[in-house]
């Protein structure tokens, strides 16, 4: 693949954040963009819940909020793409400006809210990609979340799962945005358990006669105290979810930031998350015992990183802020490294290395 990107690239950092995000869209649904090539190297290959993933490398939500690329970003090396977050009415989400970028920091802040289409709309496009004979390859994950005017949070929850649960690979209940007011208090071990509890309902209702249901992932906040960690792994554990993603976005900020950015309200993300957010994955998978799968996401920009995500506990990884300042030709980049790295630890397979740095605790093992 012909990378563009160092040419591209600071043409579309010449432009406001959102707007440079909206021209890459178009960018992708017009087909612009380079595929990449070449088979994925074997020993990424991994299989989860039942499904098969070429590689553990997935885009994280925000990217593609409404379901208009999603296609195109897995033909960009992508092992799996998540979608939203959804909410089940048309959002306009924060006044803008709302996504500052931070290059020196490899960073960005945003506070969009939710905005997006609509789960009528984003359930369309699903809908279409899946007509034909046998629907279109890669596997599509859905994230969903609540409208800002909701008071039953869990009843929004509800309806984008019901319509969801035949359309998506797996399903995501994003409890962890802090652009949402109000959204992080559901991470409590009450308002958690009930919500967790309906929305494994609602895919049960949802769930076509005779077919497995989509796995049903939690996403949660890097900034929860020790005692949450401990209630959102015992919550999960006994609901009977299939996995959690670690972690959504700050609200803490790294020291050393330009202070009229830092001031700004919203989630931090960028290569200056990694180490807290892996940090807690690895707690996270100590918490759960290694029983729960978990998707590592915050700050990666190498395949260092994934690695270091895999060792800690994550069975798959995700990215987006690192694609703004490196490209798509980071996820080729991204899955050599991981290879080679693996390979120079002497594993014969990427499930054989996840939780490899918790190996001396004879308590934790690897989840299924």
């Amino acid at each position: 693949m012909i990378d563009l990107y160092p040419l591209v690239g600071p043409l579309l950092r010449r432009l406001d954040p959102e707007t440079a995000h909206g021209a890459t869209i178009a960018a992708l649904k017009s087909g612009l963009v380079p595929k990449a090539r070449g088979a994925d190297d074997p020993i990424l290959a991994c299989r989860l819940w039942g499904l098969d993933f070429p590689n553990p490398v997935g885009l994280a939500a925000g990217f593609d909020k409404n379901a208009e690329v999603a296609d195109a970003m897995l033909a960009q090396g992508f092992g799996f793409v998540e979608i939203g977050s959804v909410t089940p009415r048309p959002q306009v989400g924060n006044p803008r400006p709302r996504v500052f970028r931070l290059p020196e920091q490899r960073a960005m802040i945003n506070r969009y809210g939710f905005n997006n289409d609509g789960l009528d709309a984003v359930a369309g496009r699903l809908e279409a990609r899946l007509k034909g004979a046998g629907g279109k390859p890669g596997l599509v994950g859905a994230n969903v979340g609540k409208n800002k005017e909701t008071v039953d949070a869990a009843a929004d929850y509800e309806i984008g799962i019901r319509r969801l649960t035949p359309l998506a690979g797996y399903l995501v209940i994003n409890v962890s945005s802090p652009n949402t007011p109000g959204l992080r208090a559901l991470q409590g071990r009450e308002p958690l358990a009930e919500l967790l509890g309906r929305a494994l309902a609602a895919r049960a209702e949802a769930t076509p006669a005779g077919g497995p249901p989509p796995p049903l992932l939690l996403k949660i906040a890097p900034d929860l105290t020790t005692e949450d960690k401990r209630d959102v792994a015992e919550v999960a554990l006994a609901s009977g979810i299939d996995g959690l993603i670690v972690s959504n976005t700050t609200i803490t900020r790294p020291a050393g930031l330009p202070p009229a950015i830092a001031a700004e309200a919203g989630g931090f993300s960028g290569a200056p998350l990694m180490a807290a957010s892996t940090a807690m994955l690895a707690e996270m998978y100590r918490l759960t015992e290694g029983r729960l799968p978990l998707i590592g996401c915050g700050g990666i920009s190498s395949g260092r990183d994934a690695y270091a995500k895999i060792r800690a506990g994550a069975s798959l990884v995700q990215l987006y802020t690192a694609l703004v300042y490196r490209g798509p030709a980071l996820v080729g980049a991204i899955k050599r490294d991981l290879a080679a790295a693996l390979r120079a630890d002497g594993f014969a397979s990427l499930q054989a290395a996840v939780g490899a740095d918790h190996r001396l605790d004879p308590s934790v093992s690897p989840a299924a």
